[in-house]
């Protein structure tokens, strides 16, 4: 089983915030947890509007964490260009998107990503 975060999930998982235990243990227990370039561009993008003040670098929450880093790729943007407009937020269509294309769970707390379909673990 292979897992993708949220952006919000890698902020509370590297800050030690609670998750609902079904996510912690899967993301202890995963084969692999991918961490998107798109998270740590949300993340750059909020730190530098003042919204988000990270206690560390994404890259090494990442690397500390045993993640992997995910690349967006052509595949990943050709595939939000049809995504149905459920949600308009572009980093969450990307991560919709990157889910979808590479066959991951998604892990997150957000409602908008069930129109998608895709699958998704309750953060």
């Amino acid at each position: 089983m292979s897992l993708l975060l949220d952006t919000h999930v890698l902020i509370w998982w590297d800050e030690g915030r609670r998750l609902a235990p079904q996510a912690l243990r899967a993301i202890q227990e995963a084969q692999e947890v991918y961490v998107s370039a798109a998270s740590a561009w949300e993340i750059a993008i909020k730190t530098a509007l003042g919204r988000l003040r990270p206690e560390r670098t994404v890259i090494d929450a990442v690397l500390e964490s045993g993640f992997v880093e995910l690349p967006v790729t052509f595949r990943h943007a050709a595939r939000v260009a049809s995504l149905p407009p459920h949600h308009r937020d572009p980093f969450d269509r990307l991560l919709a998107a990157q889910a979808e294309v590479e066959g991951f769970i998604l892990v997150t707390r957000d409602p908008a990503f069930v129109p998608y379909g895709i699958k998704l673990l309750r953060a």
